[in-house]
């Protein structure tokens, strides 16, 4: 996988997204072990009323994850990494796209992620290297 390990974390992450990752690394962890049902159920609540988010704060949400916690920098870590940014950018009011799926080419590997417009954030791949099978993406407003 392309994901950070954890030689690699992030450094001058700010403070504050320091403190809010500390903030959501516990839920985002306790989250990761429910069913993808319930997971869903949970991200559809704590997506209302948020605008989507830009690239850039869900970069800088995904790299405070890392940066504050061994596990979501880890390569294993991608499902509680991805939850804990997605809950991150909502202490801001804003919401990602938050997918979980599968890579595109063998072997078969299962993968979460978040993404801005279409695009993976952070991941260093291609934006059809992975399949979504699951999504919550940011609500539309009505009369928009």
């Amino acid at each position: 996988m392309t994901t950070p390990s954890a030689l690699e974390r992030p450094v001058g992450v700010p403070f504050a997204w320091r403190m809010g990752a500390r903030l959501v690394l516990l839920p985002a962890v306790v989250l990761s072990l429910l069913p993808p049902r319930r997971i869903r159920a949970v991200l559809d609540l704590a997506r209302r009323g948020a605008t989507p988010a830009t690239a850039a704060q869900a970069e800088n949400a995904r790299g405070a994850m890392c940066a504050v916690s061994l596990r979501c920098a880890g390569p294993k870590g991608c499902l509680p990494r991805s939850l804990g940014a997605a809950l991150l950018c909502r202490l801001s009011g804003t919401w990602p796209t938050w997918c979980t799926g599968v890579r595109v080419v063998p072997p078969f590997t299962a993968h979460a992620w978040i993404e801005v417009e279409g695009r993976p954030v952070a991941e260093g791949v291609p934006d059809d290297y992975f399949t979504r099978l699951v999504t919550v993406a940011p609500r539309s407003r009505p009369g928009r």
